[in-house]
């Protein structure tokens, strides 16, 4: 399968790499993709199909979460999902997190996605800044989740009166 090559999303201080799923024959060249980025985090999306511990050998925290290809993520799932950027992000910014389903068209994009809305930017320019860089990102069904999707403001703060008023990623 001809999967698209690594392609770097960043929007404020969030930085993202939506790449594919490696297996144990690319896992060397995966790894070295994820240096060159400064990723400190991967989260896989769908199946592993590499041997995860090489890569946390390296200092790269793995995530597995898992979810249906095609279909949007669970509640549960971006919940973990936002808490992570937010906790990467939010105070000390650096680095850079990786996702990756099996060709990082679908469901990647959409958790990078979501983390672009709930740090400000519209839910159709999220969509449209992230095809830019990957052609043929979301289908259907995810666009229509996206559309939908209400953020609930998870990637910003609030002040010592318990008022949400700054967002944490600047």
């Amino acid at each position: 399968m001809n999967r698209p090559a690594p392609v770097e999303i960043t929007y404020k201080t969030m930085r993202f790499l939506i790449t594919h799923n490696p297996n144990n024959v690319t896992l060397n060249k995966f790894i070295e993709e994820l240096k060159k980025y400064g990723v400190t985090t991967v989260v896989g999306i769908c199946e592993a199909t590499y041997d995860t511990a090489l890569v946390e050998i390296e200092g790269i925290q793995v995530l597995d979460w898992p979810f249906d290809g095609g279909a949007p993520p669970s509640n549960q799932t971006v919940d973990g999902w936002l808490n992570l950027v937010k906790a990467k992000y939010g105070e000390k910014p650096g680095g850079c997190i990786a996702v990756h389903c099996i060709a990082g068209l679908g469901r990647a994009s959409v958790l990078i996605a979501l983390a672009l809305i709930e740090g400000g930017m519209k839910n159709k320019d999220a969509v449209q800044f992230i095809r830019q860089k990957r052609l043929g990102a979301f289908n259907s069904k995810q666009l229509l989740y996206l559309e939908k999707y209400r953020p609930k403001m998870r990637l910003r703060y609030k002040d010592s009166n318990g008022h949400r008023n700054t967002c944490s990623i600047q």
